[in-house]
């Protein structure tokens, strides 16, 4: 068990990231008009890490696909290689869509809010 969670990791390290993020602590608390700037920097990050998550997910398929070709033609790989490293593939792809769809619902509920 140990195993699979270290190699879910990659997936840690987005949480990592934005609970120690001093400027994401500050803008929950409410952004001065000062603090505007630092609004900027913590979206360019967060795209950044956005990015950085679905490089990491484009590998991870990527590595899954070529354990099958390897396994298909006869190679040196043991078959519970090949399906550790489509699962691993499969749930960071589950786990970028739950994402995208609790920051589609945040939207969807900050879009209906009235002012």
């Amino acid at each position: 068990m140990e195993s699979i969670s270290n190699n879910l990791g990659g997936n840690d390290i987005l949480l990592n990231k934005l609970q120690s993020d001093s400027a994401v602590k500050k803008a929950g608390r409410g952004a001065d008009p000062s603090e505007s700037e630092g609004l900027g920097n913590i979206l360019h990050s967060f795209g950044g890490i956005l990015k950085d998550q679905m490089s990491n997910i484009n590998n991870l398929q990527q590595e899954a696909d070529q354990a099958k070709q390897t396994y298909a033609v006869g190679g040196d790989i043991e078959l519970h290689n090949v399906m550790l490293a489509a699962e691993k593939a499969d749930l960071s792809l589950q786990l970028a869509m739950q994402v995208r769809n609790k920051l589609v619902a945040a939207y969807q509920e900050i879009s209906h809010m009235t002012v």
